[in-house]
């Protein structure tokens, strides 16, 4: 049993890099810390802890990570600073070198945070506490609810792929879950509390069931039966992994809404064996179709990665080629950066950081050009969108079913509130359409 009583009217403030699971899993150290009578620091406020957590998937990123524990350390002089996360995971020794830093935690070590703050005194170096990649096991569930209306819930960590140019299995671990009936429950409180859309969120959420004899398909038709969440939206899902039987349930759900995320990374076959990854172009060429013919109106995005080593300006070429071919909404587009003790780096082909920026360019504009598309031919259509808040004084937005974004005139009574809609055309910065309230 921890002593909490040191931790009393202890403030602690929350910086969080890289993907939604990463924000869902903050929310839910906040929410152990404040049980323990911590609560989140106010503006202007020295913190007693500071909690970074941490992302890995580029240089980049890795960069953020050292900045924001500086700017941290210096924001928040004597705090006790803890490093979780992928970057804590894959580079603990470097990080625990960083000046200020009092414990880094792995990925196993995340969940159980509590146990690593002490009496909260400072360390004279900083201590790094992780667990073999192999050897990580435990799940820590995870539902937070984000800055608007929406809960991020996570049911799966880990992934058993092992790209060529990823570092998510070495960073999270071998694939795991929750169980449906523990997952579903925290769905039930999350409307409970009110909510009305979750997002379900994981590393690869449609290998779903490896430690519990479950099926993704299964979970989602567990969650579809939960009273008083009204819409749920799937974050990503390998296309080998979207199976047929999951995309006709969705076309028929209850709450399920007609929005999917799909990691491509790559329109080249030959770039794709490269990446290891495990379809092909026609596969997912398949899968977008099958989606289109009973969901025409759904909403696809798509993830891209440009510049990996191998691609060649021929492969780059057919890529681009194909993705113009899909009928996908938005493009997701990320340069590859080279990550340590990855198998892509045995490939002798790299392209420059020039190309890299062209490329990305070509597929931005493309995005912008589908998406714009899209868009269109929902003006004048009469739609629901659930209503989020915003500032005094500027217009609210919220989502359609299939994730068109709408503005609308600013009433607080409209907030996290399924509203039917009268879509217009678009807004002044073109990256929402008007909409009318219907009364």
């Amino acid at each position: 049993m921890i002593d909490t009583t040191i931790f009393q009217d202890k403030t602690a403030v929350y910086y969080t890099l890289g993907c939604k699971l990463n924000f869902s899993e903050t929310s839910t150290i906040g929410k152990t810390l404040k049980e323990a009578g911590i609560r989140t620091v106010r503006k202007g406020e020295k913190a007693d802890i500071c909690v970074i957590n941490t992302c890995s998937v580029t240089e980049v990123a890795d960069k953020k990570c050292r900045q924001a524990i500086h700017r941290l350390t210096k924001q928040h002089p004597g705090a006790f600073v803890v490093v979780t996360g992928c970057y804590a995971q894959l580079k603990p020794e470097q990080v625990a070198n960083i000046e200020g830093v009092d414990v880094v935690l792995g990925a196993e070590q995340k969940g159980e945070l509590m146990s690593y703050l002490g009496n909260l005194e400072k360390h004279a170096k900083g201590e790094a506490i992780t667990t073999a990649t192999k050897d990580i096991r435990s799940f820590s569930p995870s539902c937070s609810r984000g800055d608007r209306t929406r809960y991020f819930l996570k049911v799966q960590d880990g992934c058993d792929y092992f790209c060529s140019y990823c570092t998510i299995p070495f960073a999270r671990g071998r694939s795991r879950n929750g169980r449906i009936e523990d997952i579903v429950a925290q769905a039930r409180q999350a409307a409970a509390e009110g909510g009305k859309e979750i997002v379900i969120t994981g590393v690869n959420i449609g290998d779903f069931g490896k430690t519990t004899g479950e099926t993704f398909f299964d979970l989602v038709k567990a969650l579809d039966r939960v009273e008083g969440i009204e819409r749920y939206r799937i974050s990503s899902i390998e296309p080998n992994l979207l199976t047929d039987e999951i995309i006709e349930y969705v076309s028929r759900s209850r709450a399920f809404m007609p929005h999917f995320h799909i990691p491509l990374q790559s329109g080249s076959d030959d770039v794709l064996k490269l990446m290891r990854r495990r379809y092909d172009t026609t596969l997912f060429a398949s899968k977008i179709q099958k989606i289109k013919e009973i969901m025409p109106d759904a909403f696809i995005g798509v993830d891209v990665i440009v510049g990996t080593r191998g691609e060649t300006e021929e492969y780059f070429e057919d890529a681009f080629r194909f993705i113009e071919s899909l009928d996908v909404t938005q493009l997701h587009v990320f340069s590859y950066s080279e990550r340590p003790g990855t198998q892509a780096l045995k490939i002798e082909y790299v392209v420059s950081p020039e190309q890299k920026h062209q490329r990305s360019q070509r597929l931005l504009a493309l995005s912008e050009e589908k998406t714009r598309a899209f868009y269109a031919k929902h003006i004048g259509k009469e739609m629901t969108v659930l209503a989020e808040k915003s500032k005094a004084g500027t217009p609210m937005h919220g989502f359609t079913d299939n994730y068109v974004r709408v503005e609308l005139e600013h009433d607080d009574d409209l907030d996290n509130r399924l509203i039917k809609v009268k879509l217009g055309d678009f807004n002044e910065d073109g990256t929402a359409l008007k909409g009318t309230v219907l009364r």
